[in-house]
């Protein structure tokens, strides 16, 4: 997969990741970029094609991919933070969290998964987090609901090798943006987060771990829960 030449649409490019996504696409070379948001008039982006779309409207999906048939890379990376938790949370902010990360990814896929099959197979990347692999007081919804995009993102890679469609999923702990701006741990530049995703998509990488802590999370899945969650409660002491 190269990023050089390709037709790529970004979810969520107004801010954070995906203005980001947008600007590098455009610097490696794409010859197309498709900006996408729910409020196209605030893509500040010059050269490239601004959408509207709104990932959790089945119709607007269907809408954007009929006015991009050329995609040969599709980034969902188009999110949010609720701060619910899932037993006293508020319960439309759950279902909220569910209907973006993994309904509004899978509603995206089924959408493209034509076009990119018409156009060669490409590529997929899913904007994941290191909250796929654990639980966190006060992001619990978010936790459980970029699970099951981790999981969609496994399912769908079997489904679509087929056609000859790379997927891409990347996980990442904290980057610099907006929707982190209340978290005083360590962040990401967001730069180094795209830059990354991308070289893993030009290395046809099935998954890309940005950082030390992603990686530290996911390789504690293979020992005691309670292991990883006492030495995580020590350093946030």
């Amino acid at each position: 997969m190269r990023i050089s030449g390709s037709v790529a649409l970004v979810t969520g490019a107004n801010r954070g990741l995906g203005k980001h996504f947008t600007q590098h696409l455009l610097e490696r070379g794409a010859s197309k970029v498709y900006a996408t948001a729910r409020n196209p008039e605030l893509i500040d982006i010059a050269g490239v094609e601004k959408l509207r779309l709104d990932v959790t409207d089945p119709q607007s999906v269907a809408d954007a991919a009929a006015a991009a048939p050329d995609v040969t890379l599709l980034i969902n990376n188009a999110g949010l933070a609720t701060g619910a938790n899932l037993v006293s949370g508020d319960l439309s902010k759950i279902r909220l969290e569910m209907d973006t990360h993994f309904y509004g990814t899978l509603g995206m896929v089924r959408a493209f998964a034509p076009v990119l099959a018409s156009n060669g197979g490409g590529g997929i990347l899913n904007a994941l987090s290191a909250l796929s692999w654990f639980s966190y007081d006060g992001a619990n919804a978010y936790s459980a609901a970029k699970a099951a995009a981790w999981s969609l993102t496994n399912g769908i890679r079997i489904e679509l090798a087929e056609q000859g469609t790379l997927v891409t999923g990347l996980h990442l702990g904290a980057a610099d943006t907006d929707m982190a701006a209340g978290y005083d741990g360590d962040k990401m530049a967001p730069a180094e987060v795209v830059r990354a995703a991308l070289d893993g998509i030009e290395a046809d990488k099935l998954e890309v771990i940005a950082d030390e802590w992603s990686a530290y999370v996911k390789a504690s899945l293979a020992g005691d829960p309670s292991e990883f969650y006492t030495a995580a409660s020590a350093s946030a002491s």
